[in-house]
């Protein structure tokens, strides 16, 4: 497959440049995909953001480096990019918990991340639902919080917030401003992402003339196409890796660097099954 091809094209031109800077916009380039898309593919196949991927590869080789080959610290430290020994010593003791200077003893125990290749697996036997939409601009308004971007965390972390906002009264808040039930659900908007975190903001579409106080964040979207994707029973970690695993990767399109949604349609509190959950993408095509 191409797309097999070009992932691992990108990998090789990041292994070949572990002592050297590397491209975040070359390898997606390789990969035939814009940089934004390419980091966030990355991050959802492989589990792990592309950043931690070349600082686990760095590190590997550097304790290779040291243990076999007796590169001092100062010389391996510069080699993968680091500006002081102190902060190599730091990044090296993080990932292999022990300090650089233990991987000359015989007998160390080091760790040892290898080099990604991705591989066809044979899947398709659920069928995935989606359709596409063009949409003019709307505007709507929030609440939001950071979360942890690509760690097995982030779900956890998003349901404390949505906890938290919950027992301070906002849901009960919102919904009296909008005119509607206190258990009545709303959406979620995903943006402002870096490789670290990005912003989960419980929001709703603004009504035309409706008065927002200033303590909500109120967030512009444009116009644009989206792919929609039903949650089958609410299972939204699920679709999400589905989207990035099974249907980007042959769909012909790429992810706009924009805000993505998860929408909520349904009542009720505390138990998370939704009555209805959407995500929506922004994509556009590759050929263009």
């Amino acid at each position: 497959m191409d797309w097999l091809l070009r992932m691992n094209g990108a990998v090789d031109y990041i292994e070949a440049n572990l002592a050297d800077e590397i491209s975040y916009d070359k390898a997606a380039q390789i990969a035939c995909c814009s940089t934004y898309h390419f980091q966030r593919m990355f991050s959802f196949i492989t589990g792990v953001t592309l950043s931690e991927y070349i600082r686990r590869r760095r590190l590997t080789l550097a304790a290779f480096d040291l243990q076999a080959n007796n590169l001092k610290v100062i010389d391996t430290a510069l080699k993968y990019g680091y500006d002081s020994p102190e902060a190599f010593s730091r990044a090296f003791k993080n990932l292999h918990g022990v300090t650089p200077s233990s991987a000359y003893d015989i007998g160390t125990m080091l760790k040892a991340y290898p080099k990604m290749t991705f591989c066809l697996s044979i899947k398709g036997d659920i069928e995935m639902n989606y359709r596409i939409e063009k949409r003019d601009a709307f505007e709507v308004f929030g609440i939001y919080g950071n979360v942890t971007s690509s760690d097995m965390n982030t779900a956890e972390e998003v349901r404390q917030f949505i906890l938290k906002e919950l027992e301070a009264g906002t849901w009960d808040k919102f919904n009296d401003l909008l005119g509607r039930p206190h258990d009545t659900w709303f959406h979620a908007a995903l943006f402002d992402h870096t490789e670290t975190h990005f912003k989960y903001m419980i929001c709703y579409f603004t009504p035309p003339g409706l008065s927002i106080p200033a303590e909500y964040t109120r967030l512009s979207v444009p116009a644009q196409t989206w792919a929609i994707f039903p949650a089958v029973d609410g299972h939204i970690c699920d679709t999400w890796r589905r989207i990035y695993t099974e249907w980007f990767p042959t769909s012909g399109y790429e992810q706009a660097e924009e805000t993505t949604f998860e929408m909520y349609y349904g009542y009720g509190r505390g138990d998370f099954n939704y009555g209805l959950t959407e995500v929506w993408i922004p994509v556009r095509s590759k050929n263009l």
